[in-house]
């Protein structure tokens, strides 16, 4: 039985009479850019986020880089995140002239170790990134006291956590602005690249607005800010708006899916994922560790079972960032959980069948292992 890792496919197929109807409209409307379907979603996720403004952008790593250029992240500043993440988290900093000053994770949940945080504050820290990773916040409750404490700002990488909450709390609106990511392979997937970035503060919103439109002001063809072109399409908005009717029900089908493999993986020896206290975990990825990842993959591959690997190198090995580090060895945690990490099949459009076999099929590999051991 194949087993695919996603499926992008299939979610057209459950919605092609809605898509085709949403494209078809605008594409005869004539209104190709921030029409209503661009307003109408801003509107739709900030609400969702429990935020007063959205502002829809190109792409999830454009989200971040607008963010950080409004509240003035600049040369000389310093930002604290982690290097076990996706390149834009940190690319996003540099790009700002500014320093990401990465520390070390948490080995149960890969979040960023809020036990770290304070050690890297200097007085030229201008923000913490705390990255909501694989569809769960980070303990967003310690990293805002630190943050309050020493008077910087917390930005959210919301990249992966679209309707993730903490206590209740939804991700995106803890922070001062949050960046969110509509990549096609997200819970909520764009056809295309799309994101947005939301945020209850009126003036950081208005300064969004402005830096995704060449730093355009309240009148047209008069600039307030060094800008960008990063709107996001009418046919994207139109496409995520159908897409939204379906995010719940959607999310449900990967947690139901978590709740297999949890059953399923009991008794293996693998690490399975830990889930933090009041967090709603939306399943983003369900990611498996061990010291055999490797072995097991080629396992998953040779019975036609898809996975991925979420991250394979820390960030802090590419040659851009190795000088934000202090080498191999600095951050001991990110770097073993890369080598051992590994991501299971989880999306809406898998049968229970399926995850029932790729369940089997890691079983399988983990029992031969005991027994030989034994």
């Amino acid at each position: 039985m194949k087993v695919p890792f996603y499926d992008i496919k299939a979610q057209y197929t459950e919605l092609a009479a809605e898509t085709d109807a949403a494209v078809h409209a605008v594409i005869s409307g004539g209104a190709y850019v921030m029409g209503p379907n661009h307003n109408a979603l801003e509107a739709e996720i900030a609400a969702r986020q429990g935020c007063k403004h959205g502002i829809a952008v190109n792409s999830g790593t454009d989200a971040l880089r607008i963010l950080m250029d409004a509240v003035g992240i600049g040369q000389g500043d310093e930002v604290i995140t982690t290097a076990f993440t996706f390149v834009a988290s940190a690319e996003t900093i540099v790009q700002t002239g500014a320093r990401p000053v990465f520390v070390d994770i948490d080995p149960i949940t890969f979040q960023i170790d809020p036990a770290k945080i304070e050690a890297a504050i200097t007085p030229r820290t201008k923000a913490i990134l705390p990255i909501h990773l694989f569809g769960q916040m980070c303990d967003m409750t310690a990293v805002k006291a630190i943050a309050d404490r020493h008077e910087i700002l917390v930005l959210e990488d919301a990249a992966q956590a679209i309707d993730s909450t903490q206590h209740g709390v939804p991700a995106g609106s803890i922070g001062i602005g949050a960046g969110f990511s509509f990549y096609v392979t997200k819970n909520l997937g764009a056809a295309g690249d799309a994101g947005l970035i939301v945020t209850n503060d009126d003036e950081l919103a208005q300064r969004c607005r402005s830096i995704r439109v060449h730093g355009m002001g309240r009148e047209r063809y008069y600039y307030d800010h060094i800008g960008y072109t990063s709107r996001m399409d009418e046919v994207q908005a139109a496409v995520l708006r159908v897409k939204l009717t379906k995010l719940t029900e959607w999310n449900a089908r990967r947690a139901a899916f978590a709740a297999r493999y949890f059953q399923e993986l009991a008794d293996s020896d693998l690490r399975l994922p830990a889930t933090l206290a009041g967090n709603h975990h939306t399943w983003h990825q369900f990611t498996v560790a061990t010291p055999e990842r490797d072995a097991l993959q080629a396992h998953l591959r040779a019975n036609e079972v898809d996975s991925m690997i979420y991250y394979p190198v820390p960030l802090h090995f590419h040659e851009p960032y190795a000088r934000f580090a202090d080498g191999r060895g600095s951050l001991p945690v990110t770097e073993e959980v890369s080598r051992e990490v590994l991501s299971l099949p989880i999306h809406p459009h898998l049968s229970a069948e399926q995850v029932q076999f790729a369940a089997s099929v890691v079983r399988e590999f983990t029992s031969s292992r005991i027994h030989a051991a034994s």
